[in-house]
């Protein structure tokens, strides 16, 4: 890990005081959980270590945005040498956390810091109710016959959460039992609704919870649960509604095909979306890998209008963008070696996809869809019949072919035309 003076800390960081815990004693999630949770309330923290802590617990505390600092050279106790290492800092206080598995209670910590002359107080621990109710970071996952994968994905995404919860979208093997037994909550559908249909029994289950931040991750293990720090992270950060992780924009081994694909699904969605007006280019819409704040988590919810199958990552886009959210991206992950992934074949999930957005396109942006096309047809078919008059008057032959094409293309063109403004204003009269 770096050394003090390679972790720059930023003023505004400096006037709450730190919340510090040794890594020592904890495990990887007691450490995840503490430092999501002071995160998320703006809270700066230092993670200590004496050189035999957890790897694992100490590159969580990293990329959750912790200051990490080996205590290993010191020959004072852990508290001691925290303290002098946050007033390096210049932060304000010390908040001391010796008991990472349980979540502070802010409230009281505050209060009792803002009223004592000391420099460091201890932290405040929640009641049982309050751990009980203290949902702040949800993770939930859409599975359907994920048995060979789901309880591994369970059990890496409760390091970095508050609570997870597996929506079982109608298995018919040993899913929701395994998902139990790593930890997770499990709502069950009695029958297959569909992907969409499982985010959406997420989405309720999120506001019914009252989530600050709820992520998504499939249940295949594609997606790595270690990024769900970085998408929350980010969203605190930017105040963005919806957080993609993109697997453009990090460290993902994407098959040449499957590239291929995305590129023109994503450009057909862009393009669909006029995301390029707004200036907010998605790199990846069929992303299933997001982070959601509560507004967000809220409108999707009453919105009736996101389907139960695959198109629903781009439905939510659209909601998004609709209701001018903020969507950022952050690079993350995802594997393609899974033997359970991609139980869709990638041809005819890619048609599917583009039928979908080609409907959205017809219905949100006619004249972009019809007509253009129109309008070229039009002008193509005008262009064949001045040909086929030129070679009349020249060579005194009608070109029966050209005259037909031109047409034929005139025909189609114009009625395209004509289709893309009415179209276009039913859309926007109607819409």
């Amino acid at each position: 890990m770096k050394n003090l003076e390679e972790q720059p800390v930023s003023i505004e960081d400096t006037q709450k005081p730190t919340v510090a815990i040794d890594a020592t004693r904890a495990t990887p999630g007691d450490v995840a959980r503490t430092t999501l949770r002071a995160k998320i309330r703006d809270y700066p923290v230092l993670v200590s270590h004496d050189g035999v802590a957890s790897p694992e617990a100490l590159q969580i505390a990293d990329r959750a945005g912790a200051l990490v600092l080996d205590t290993s050279e010191s020959t004072e106790e852990t508290q001691m040498t925290l303290v002098k290492a946050a007033k390096t800092y210049g932060f304000c206080g010390l908040i001391w956390h010796d008991a990472p598995s349980e979540p502070i209670d802010y409230s009281r910590t505050v209060y009792e810091f803002e009223n004592s002359e000391e420099y460091v107080v201890s932290a405040a621990i929640g009641s049982s109710e309050d751990r009980g109710a203290q949902t702040e970071v949800l993770v939930a996952i859409p599975a359907y016959n994920e048995a060979d994968t789901i309880g591994e994905v369970v059990s890496e995404a409760r390091q970095f959460a508050d609570r997870v919860v597996v929506v079982d979208d109608g298995s018919d093997d040993d899913t929701a039992a395994r998902a139990e037994e790593a930890g997770a909550t499990v709502v069950a559908h009695p029958r297959n609704r569909g992907y969409g249909g499982a985010l959406q029994t997420a989405f309720a289950e999120a506001d019914r919870l009252g989530v600050e931040h709820l992520v998504i991750l499939d249940g295949d293990g594609q997606h790595d649960p270690a990024d769900v720090p970085k998408l929350v992270e980010t969203q605190r950060e930017t105040g963005a509604e919806i957080v993609v992780g993109s697997r453009f924009l990090g460290d993902s081994d994407v098959p040449l095909y499957r590239r291929f694909g995305l590129f023109v699904v994503n450009t057909l969605t862009n393009l669909g979306l006029a995301t390029f007006h707004r200036g907010s280019w998605i790199h990846d819409t069929q992303s299933g890998f997001r982070a959601y704040d509560a507004d967000a988590i809220r409108s999707i919810v009453e919105d009736g209008s996101i389907g139960t199958q695959m198109s629903a990552s781009t439905d939510i886009i659209h909601h998004a963008l609709d209701r001018n959210y903020s969507v950022e991206e952050v690079g993350t992950r995802i594997t393609y070696d899974g033997e359970n992934a991609n139980s869709q074949h990638p041809l005819s999930h890619g048609v599917v996809l583009i039928r979908n957005i080609l409907t959205l396109i017809e219905q949100e942006r006619p004249i972009m869809l019809i007509g253009v096309p129109g309008f070229v047809a039009t002008f193509v078919g005008f262009g064949l019949g001045y040909w086929a008059l030129t070679n009349l008057f020249r060579t005194g032959d009608f070109p029966v072919g050209l005259a037909i094409a031109s047409v034929f293309f005139v025909l189609a063109g114009g009625l395209a035309c004509f289709s893309a403004v009415i179209l276009h204003s039913i859309e926007v009269h109607l819409g």
